[in-house]
């Protein structure tokens, strides 16, 4: 299978930069074919602006989603943004890596998503109608799939318990894991997660790469998060709310999980 592992950590020596280098050997091993976008190595341009369309007017309006869809129509978006997205499209399987800065991925990792993500190819895709909003959440042009988070953190994993005081890991990852990847299509696996990382001796750093292990080698045999399908029922269109029989006493992130 192919894999792209989209990496954002600045320090090559680190934790995070060790789990890469043990990820890629370890898939590259079962027979996989693996490319890495290691962002901070590439000096990925995080700011969506103007300039990711090559052929626009200097002195016309920017518009982000417009401009977007125009470049991927025409061929006239960066090349770096190209370069990503034909990564993406290549691999079977996705696994975005980064330690958690501020309760969500670096800078630099989210403007790959904002500028990867063109309008027309992750996002403004399908029919928009009474019954029918757009392929999105469980469709899309990455539909098939599968995705993955590897995730580092300082705090400890009872910070992110249901009653820690960080909030669920779950609704943490919420905006990353359904928007960022179901959004589009993927199947998104459970997240891989490291707590307390200025903990890690030699110990827990082995006991960390035979959990990893154990991950990537049933990659294809886990299953995905059962986020809700948003065409397929469960919810009202055009509103896009939950029908009010489906958890009827419940409200928050967790009912878009069956």
């Amino acid at each position: 299978m192919n894999i792209l592992l989209v990496y954002a950590h600045p320090e090559p020596r680190s934790l995070n930069g060790s789990l890469k280098n043990f990820a890629v050997k370890r898939l590259e091993e079962a027979g996989h074919e693996v490319q890495v976008s290691d962002l901070y190595a590439m000096q990925w341009k995080a700011t969506l602006d103007a300039d990711d369309n090559t052929n626009r007017q200097a002195d016309a309006r920017f518009d982000p989603a417009l401009d977007s869809k125009i470049a991927l129509e025409n061929g006239w978006q960066s090349k770096d943004i190209e370069l990503e997205q034909e990564k993406l499209m290549w691999a079977d399987a996705l696994i975005l890596q980064f330690p958690m800065w501020w309760f969500s991925m670096p800078a630099i990792l989210k403007g790959w998503v904002e500028r990867v993500y063109a309008y027309g190819l992750a996002y403004g895709v399908g029919e928009h109608s009474d019954t029918h909003w757009g392929d999105r959440y469980g469709e899309g042009k990455l539909k098939g799939k599968r995705a993955m988070l590897i995730v580092t953190t300082g705090g400890w994993e009872s910070h992110y318990s249901p009653r820690g005081i960080n909030g669920p890991i779950d609704d943490i990852l919420f905006p990353i894991q359904h928007g960022i990847l179901y959004y589009p299509g993927f199947d998104v696996l459970p997240p891989y997660l490291v707590y307390r990382t200025g903990r890690v001796d030699e110990a827990r750093f082995a006991q960390v790469c035979g959990e990893l292990g154990q991950r990537l080698d049933h990659l294809w045999q886990t299953a995905p998060i059962p986020f809700r399908p948003q065409n397929a029922g469960a919810y009202k269109i055009p509103e896009c709310t939950l029908r009010d029989d489906i958890a009827p006493e419940n409200s928050g992130l967790s009912i878009h999980v069956e």
